[in-house]
């Protein structure tokens, strides 16, 4: 305990807590006492108000208090996500030897530390702190002169992808990617564009993205003397992924994951989807930022973590490679005509395991029996879905399948050495199943039966000696010794058992032995624990160098089990929600029949209501200007149009009762409003930095919903740059589009312009309120009926009535010609109008006097009958 004396100045273990915290400046440093992981001074203060703990102090530093906290080292994965999650980087340092040893060389000597993990947010490998369904990216960008290009790794997968792109393409990739970690240059310009994606940006020095190095240290990763076998790659793309190999090795410690050759991703094999579609979609979080409402979470019906996150991929980047969409939905369809086979394939996907990352834990030495257990398990379903019996499976089918077997020799080996139910941890033991090894199997016995062990062999020492009364003891001293009465021990003094029995001490009434046997017996006991630990450790490296030799095996099962999972989630998908294949091609068709917003309708079929369908037709009339109400449905329409192209595209069946979709490029969806006031844009200037984004990037291919350009400012204003938008557009980017708008002075452009079409979402007026159909028709609406929806959100009665003065009076004024003068004459300043009175008694018309005047239970059939003709005689006077 000599290293927690507080003096002036630092104690030898202070001294090493300095030197490790001063070669990781920029992390929290969990500094291995014990049982406990501790902090002190700054890391102290942080933490502790991070992970709201107790903030203690440790004796004084240069004469001020030491601050100091701790968490124990059992719980620490729980406070390191917190820590993570708050922005945090955590070195943890553990003791490399045993107290003991440090006591042995003096007592002021020092338990010897080293940082062993630099814990970021883009290298978890953990499952507690990572989220099954998603994954966990950490990106690299890097420029070389003119070039530039993205890298993005999974380590608790080892997917590695790398793409060309430029600066105007980061932000919509990354938008795509989600990273958590972005990896960055020193005075890097996409500093900004990262930190808005959500990632902590991480800068390395310029030595790091160095494309020659970079090269050497992806030929050590994959101990290979070329990159040429991988593919062609640019030097900003080998630079990107060398910083991603550099940064693994400084955080891992030596320790290097399972990374997979890289995969190169075409600039243009993928739609463009940019950050703001991405959030007006809501494909993979909805507006409040949780998975739940998203489009996302109401098509995952994926039954293992793999499958989920191949979900994710597929509707984060939907292709545009023909072959490879027809082949998902082919994949489908055949699930969907052989329902027995889907419905076996459901339920042996339900007994799968994450077996990449627990691959990649067992590579990085964080793994444990159960991960072990995982991919036994997880090899054996393949194995039974494997031997299901199919028939003429489709191509992206039969590959799966293909990938299945191979790994029978892996699975007897960890079928016959682990346990049913294995521990957590290696060190906790008992994970070696029983009959496995002999030796084992003995020592087991002997930690967990070593009386039973004893009397057995005290039987059979009585019989040898014949001495019923012979008993083996233990004590402190002498440990395991045989004792009988001097009398009986007179035999065994002499020949021949005086060559067994050995004599150890004489007392008043007894005579103590041994033997060789006992002592060896003795020797056994006390070490089984250990023994039996040790080589169930002996066995836990070879059943891990077993599993880690068929990595690539492994890896492919896995994949292909999640092709399998997310194939047989679609086709049930499609089934239960009467979803329909759509037609794919390279045409510029976009024509859909009853289509439905796939996470709306959900929404509605829970509170028991219907969702009224809607037809859209781009293929002649390439755009169309969407009138009606606000209430009515038009960003629904809007956004399930988008929806449909995307789900088509990834390969997905669609909510409709048919749709061709002619090859999409880019999705651009600029629906409802807000503002950035972090950047000092208003809403307005949000909405026209968003617009200007969509007329400059849209090409012949891109599909474009657009809804209210222009509001937020003067209404000419508005009306013209709505106006102007539409012809560019039309005229200029030349794509299919639904542009929604309340001017309805834009309805006329539909007669000046080939291929813009007018559109309505139709409404119904009843006794001055307003019901919403829901329906799309041809045509334009007459107005928006902005005031009855006032009155249905709630507004005050005095206002709506208000509102209906000012609105009939200004549009009398835009009749006449007149309006400022309307406006002055017939709407007074507000402050002179005198408070509303309280409303007066309506006057009770003559057919309510005549109702009221008679008694219904009197009246005979013709008399009622004479009464209908007169109550209407009174209301044509009326």
């Amino acid at each position: 305990m000599s290293d927690v004396v507080a003096v002036d100045g630092a104690t030898p273990m202070m001294a090493q807590y300095l030197t490790i915290k001063a070669e990781n400046p920029d992390a929290l440093l969990f500094y291995r006492m014990g049982d406990f992981y501790e902090m002190f001074f700054d890391d102290a203060l942080a933490a502790a108000a991070a992970l709201d703990i107790a903030l203690t102090k440790r004796g004084k530093h240069m004469g001020e208090d030491i601050a100091m906290c701790g968490v124990p080292v059992h719980a620490a994965e729980g406070y390191l996500l917190t820590l993570i999650r708050k922005g945090f980087r955590v070195a943890v340092a553990e003791q490399m030897e045993d107290p003991a040893e440090a006591k042995k060389r003096g007592s002021k000597s020092v338990v010897h530390r080293a940082v062993v993990r630099l814990v970021t947010p883009g290298t978890l490998t953990e499952d507690s702190l990572l989220e099954a369904r998603r994954h966990n990216y950490l990106a690299a960008y890097a420029e070389v002169r003119d070039e530039g290009a993205l890298a993005w790794v999974d380590i608790s997968t080892g997917a590695l992808v790398v793409m060309e792109c430029p600066p105007a393409r980061l932000a919509p990739e990354l938008a795509r990617l989600s990273p958590r970690e972005m990896l960055l240059a020193d005075g890097s310009a996409s500093d900004e564009i990262a930190r808005s994606a959500g990632a902590t940006v991480t800068t390395l020095g310029r030595a790091s993205f160095d494309s020659t190095n970079a090269a050497k240290r992806l030929c050590d990763l994959y101990n290979v003397a070329s990159l040429d076998a991988f593919g062609s790659f640019t030097r900003a793309e080998i630079a990107a992924m060398g910083a991603i190999a550099d940064y693994i090795a400084i955080t891992q410690k030596g320790k290097l994951p399972l990374i997979r050759p890289p995969v190169r991703e075409g600039l243009n094999s993928l739609m463009q989807i940019d950050a703001t579609t991405r959030k007006s979609l809501e494909l993979t979080q909805a507006q409040g930022g949780g998975r739940a409402g998203s489009l996302l979470d109401a098509i995952d019906r994926t039954q293992t973590a793999a499958g989920a996150r191949l979900l994710e991929r597929r509707l984060a980047a939907p292709s545009r490679h023909l072959p490879t969409i027809q082949s998902r939905l082919e994949v489908t369809g055949y699930l969907l005509e052989n329902r027995m086979l889907a419905e076996r394939l459901r339920d042996q996907l339900q007994s799968v395991h994450d077996i990449e990352r627990a691959l990649s834990r067992l590579a990085l030495e964080r793994g444990g029996p159960r991960d072990m257990a995982a991919i036994r398990n997880t090899i054996a379903v393949a194995g039974a879905i494997a031997a299901l019996p199919t028939d003429a499976l489709p191509d992206g089918l039969a590959e799966a399948f293909a990938a299945l077997g191979g790994l029978d020799d892996l699975l007897g080996l960890l079928d016959a050495g682990l346990v049913a139910e294995p521990p957590l941890l290696a060190r906790d033991g008992g994970f070696v199943a029983g009959g496995y090894d002999a030796e084992l199997d003995d020592t087991r016995r002997l930690r967990d039966e070593g009386r039973g062990v004893v009397a057995s062999l005290q039987a059979r020492y009585a019989e040898t000696a014949g001495v019923s009364s012979l008993r083996i003891k233990h004590n402190n001293v002498l440990g395991y010794f045989i004792e009988t009465t001097a009398t009986h021990a007179e035999k065994m003094l002499a020949p021949p058992l005086n060559e067994t029995f050995i004599h150890r001490q004489t007392t008043a009434n007894q005579i103590r032995f041994t033997t060789l046997e006992l002592s060896e017996l003795e020797t056994r006991i006390l070490n089984a624990g250990g023994h039996a630990l040790g080589l169930e450790k002996r066995f836990y490296d070879i059943f891990r160098a077993a599993i880690l030799d068929q990595s690539g095996p492994i890896g492919a099962l896995s994949r292909a089990l999640a092709q399998i999972d997310l194939a047989c989630a679609q086709a049930d998908l499609a089934l239960a929600l009467d979803w329909v294949r759509p037609q794919v091609d390279d045409s510029r068709a976009f024509a859909i029949t009853g289509g439905r917003h796939p996470v709306v309708e959900q929404a509605l079929r829970k509170a028991g209501q219907p969702f009224v369908a809607n037809s859209c037709d781009l293929s002649q009339d390439s755009i169309w200007l969407l009138t009606g109400p606000n209430m009515a449905g038009k960003s629904t329409f809007l956004r399930q149009n988008a929806l449909i192209a995307i789900l088509a595209q990834m390969g997905s069946y669609v909510p409709a009762e048919s749709a061709h979709i002619g090859m999409v490029s880019q999705i651009f969806s600029r629906v409802g409003a807000s503002d950035d006031l972090a950047r000092g844009r208003s809403t307005f200037m949000v909405e026209m930095v968003e617009t200007a984004a969509i007329l400059n990037q849209a090409d012949d291919r891109a599909l474009v919903v657009l809804d209210e350009i222009g509001r937020g400012t003067a209404t000419y204003d508005g009306l013209s740059i709505a106006w102007a938008t539409l012809e560019h557009l039309n005229q200029v980017n030349r794509c299919r589009a639904i542009f929604a708008t309340h001017y309805h002075e834009m309805a006329q452009l539909a007669q000046r312009l080939d291929g813009v079409a007018n559109a309505t979402v139709t409404v119904r007026e009843w006794e001055g309120d307003v019901i919403f159909l829901h329906e799309v028709r041809m045509g334009t609406a007459d107005r928006s009926y902005g005031v009855q929806v006032a009155r249905l959100a709630g507004l005050p009665a005095s206002v709506v009535a208000r509102a209906r003065t000012v609105l009939e009076t200004l549009e009398a004024g835009e009749r006449t010609g007149d309006k400022p003068k309307a406006l002055i004459d017939d709407l007074p300043l507000f402050a002179a109008i005198p408070a509303a009175p309280p409303p007066a008694k309506a006057k009770q018309s003559a057919v309510e006097d005549r109702l009221r005047g008679m008694s219904a239970d009197e009246l005979t059939p013709r008399a009622a009958l004479d009464l209908v003709y007169e109550l209407q005689s009174l209301l044509e006077k009326k």
